[in-house]
């Protein structure tokens, strides 16, 4: 149990031992604090978010087929055994029938669905739930509607599903437009919450064929982008999604790397004319419909750079395409670092929720006890911060102040959090503290909003720790 959380626990504890009815609301909140951050999936239609939710769960249960149920937000969490509801928009609930681990079919039309509630017995989604959302800016004016219907726009059952979820990934191409920037902002996220993903980065720049190697320059194009979005995005991670998806799910076999290994004799600019035709060709042991299921599998990309490992076979292939696919790094950043700020994210929510609550009941004197208490627990002195990081990007996102807190908050340690390098004695910690505390203090005399003034209290106290 991390200290956040256990702290957390003995306030709803506490809260549940005034009354019956705040034992209720103890409960409901009790069981959101265990549940796992929830992370949802957005970016523009064709995106590539329901191949990378398979390649997340490491199963083909995402429907990536122009079928209806794609057109509907849908929630993948750990849990057996394996089922699917659909949750209508007056909340009530109905089964669903499933194939093979996929929906083939709605008990209702789409728009009286608020989203479907998905149960699958996978370790990879144990420690976080996964959402995946309709595409934006979808090829129907009805499509595009839905979409935002379900993320943002109303019916309370949906926004417990997508718009308070904890945490954010955004995908999208070479560069992500302005309509996608601004739907993002609407759901309300901070940067350190929101990790962005150039998707398809196998097919990247001039693509598989071309002068530089796709991946290569897919890496070097997400590293400009993370350091232009950085006020929208911790950071942004290039992912092959087709490899990635094929490589997570077990489709590969020891035929394709077989199948594959045989046309490592074509040139590649014969390979994609090759693969172009449905003809069979005397000159090469592969079928036509064998092929086809290569380049679904594994895309030009794979088919051309794959050959030579393929010989090896169907372990060495799958081994070489999830190093290209990306997920890796991606995994480490969701356990890591999206995680533990979505973590993070949903503490302060909690807290919010158990103030609003104090406004409403009887006992409001108490409530507010425990939450003034919480606030002052050093356990949760981050969450805190993180609180105050929200309300001045709202404020003033290229405030001094802002920057400060964002520091405090993504830095592990005391050095970090002052802007020291790791090296730094802790006489110059010391020091380095009490200079940001007298500055904060010097800034406190003339601030430009509620929420910076609020804000450089919490930072003199933040310094005032770091000093001692």
């Amino acid at each position: 149990m991390d200290p956040a959380r256990a702290s957390l626990d003995r306030a709803l504890h506490a809260l549940a031992a005034i009354g019956p009815d705040l034992a209720a609301h103890a409960n409901r909140i009790g069981a959101r604090l265990w549940s796992p951050p929830r992370i949802v999936i957005v970016g523009r239609l064709k995106a590539g978010k329901s191949t990378l939710v398979n390649a997340l769960i490491g199963a083909p249960v995402a429907e990536t087929a122009a079928l209806e149920a794609t057109h509907v937000v849908s929630v993948y969490q750990d849990g057996a055994p394996a089922r699917a509801e659909a949750v209508l928009l007056d909340g009530t609930r109905r089964p669903i029938e499933t194939v093979r681990g996929h929906v083939t079919a709605l008990p209702v039309s789409a728009d009286q669905v608020a989203y479907l509630q998905r149960w699958l017995p996978s370790a990879a989604i144990r420690d976080h739930t996964l959402i995946d959302t309709p595409g934006l800016a979808t090829l129907t004016a009805e499509n595009e509607a839905r979409t935002h219907r379900v993320l943002i726009d109303g019916f309370e059952q949906t926004r417990t599903a997508s718009v308070d979820a904890d945490a954010a990934v955004f995908l999208f191409d070479s560069t992500p437009r302005a309509d996608e920037i601004a739907f993002l902002k609407k759901l309300g996220f901070t940067p350190l919450t929101t990790l962005g993903v150039l998707s398809r980065a196998d097919g990247f720049g001039e693509g598989a064929l071309g002068v530089r190697d796709p991946l290569e320059h897919a890496a070097a194009h997400a590293a400009v982008l993370a350091a232009r979005m950085q006020d929208t995005v911790m950071t942004v991670l290039p992912v092959a999604g087709l490899l990635a998806e094929t490589s997570h799910t077990g489709a590969l076999t020891e035929a394709d790397a077989r199948a594959l290994a045989a046309l490592s004799g074509v040139e590649p600019f014969d390979l994609l004319d090759l693969l172009d035709s449905e003809a069979p060709d005397a000159s090469v042991p592969v079928p036509p419909e064998v092929r086809g299921r290569l380049v679904d599998l594994l895309g030009e990309y794979g088919m051309i750079h794959g050959r030579a490992i393929a010989a090896r076979g169907a372990a060495a292939l799958n081994d070489w395409l999830v190093a290209c696919s990306g997920v890796p790094q991606l995994r480490s950043v969701l356990a890591h670092h999206l995680g533990v700020f979505a973590g993070v994210q949903r503490a302060g929510q909690i807290i919010r929720e158990l103030d609003l609550l104090a406004y409403s009941h009887p006992a409001r004197d108490r409530i507010r006890g425990i939450v003034d208490q919480l606030r002052m627990d050093p356990a949760l002195h981050t969450v805190v911060l993180f609180e105050h990081l929200q309300a001045m990007l709202e404020a003033d996102p290229v405030s001094p102040v802002t920057g400060e807190l964002r520091r405090l908050v993504e830095q592990p340690t005391p050095a970090g959090k002052l802007g020291l390098p790791p090296h730094a004695t802790v006489d110059q910690v010391r020091a380095e503290a009490i200079e940001k505390r007298s500055w904060a203090h010097a800034q406190a005399l003339s601030t430009m909003t509620a929420a910076e003034d609020a804000a450089l209290v919490v930072l003199i106290r933040t310094y005032g720790l770091l000093a001692a």
